[in-house]
């Protein structure tokens, strides 16, 4: 037994942490650059333009940080087939493991619980994954699948052309367009509020960039998986006195920081831009 309180966990590796550090940064860039290019006439875009060099620079860094994304999407297929070597399972079972990243039925289970937890249920029994965690995670694959291939044949509309007809181009640019801006939104609000400004994280929850959380974090949020590791002895054997280094606390709480409040400013930016243009 471990001598020190309080104990800590691992979470995330350092391979998972860096690829979500190119996550972050990536989407970022993408989401900015791409939403300053579509609402191009808008103040806030124009402002944008000017202060990293003019519209073309932000087509040139919306390019390369689309590089940036099948790069980290290469990565995720490297720790995925990783974790399946490591579980011994076949990939199958890999893939529909009742506590893996693709949803189930507990995850509508839980889902259900918790909106009755809204309304002063039980805090849901929650196990590594939540259900919304899932989703955030296959949000990448629909990225790639979807965003990724439509701007593709915008990049590349001589080639694609080849084998597209020219209508194939216009819808494309109308997926890649309101599909970021959906993604847009969804990060900058859904996945903002569930990860960091819940009350009991708000303003930051670290986790993702320290890579570690207290047992007690991990048995008041995911009672499932605390439970898991009593029952199979390893919890013991997973544990660590050692905390996170300060430095990379504080780092982490300012970075982090700053994506979120660029990523609601920008929300924002958007919606009011959205709004002068309805007509009633």
């Amino acid at each position: 037994m471990h001598k020190c309180e309080p104990l800590y966990i691992e979470r995330f590796s350092v391979f998972q942490r860096l690829t979500h550090l190119l996550v972050i940064v990536s989407f970022l860039t993408l989401a900015v650059t791409g939403m300053a290019l579509k609402f191009a006439m808008e103040d806030w875009a124009q402002w944008i333009a000017f202060m990293t060099g003019g519209f073309t620079v932000l087509g040139a860094l919306h390019r390369f940080f689309a590089i940036v994304t099948f790069f980290y999407f290469f990565l995720t297929m490297i720790l995925l087939y990783t974790k399946w070597k490591e579980s011994g399972k076949s990939l199958l079972g890999f893939i529909f493991d009742a506590e893996g990243l693709v949803p189930n039925l507990n995850d509508l289970k839980e889902m259900i619980a918790t909106f009755k937890w809204f309304f002063g249920g039980p805090r849901p029994y929650y196990g590594h994954w939540t259900y919304w965690e899932k989703f955030d995670f296959m949000a990448v694959f629909w990225g790639i699948a979807v965003i990724g291939s439509s701007g593709l044949a915008l990049w590349f509309p001589e080639i694609f052309s080849k084998f597209l007809p020219g209508w194939g181009l216009n819808i494309a640019t109308i997926i890649h367009s309101d599909e970021a801006l959906l993604a847009s939104g969804f990060i900058f609000t859904i996945h903002f509020y569930n990860t960091h400004l819940r009350p009991d994280k708000f303003p930051l929850d670290p986790v993702i960039f320290v890579g570690s959380i207290t047992v007690d974090e991990l048995k008041h949020e995911r009672p499932r998986e605390y439970d898991q590791l009593m029952a199979s002895g390893d919890l013991d054997k997973l544990t660590q006195c050692r905390a996170p280094e300060a430095w990379l606390k504080r780092l982490s709480t300012v970075f982090g920081i700053f994506v979120v409040v660029t990523g609601s400013m920008l929300v924002v930016s958007i919606i009011i831009s959205m709004v002068k243009h309805i007509h009633f």
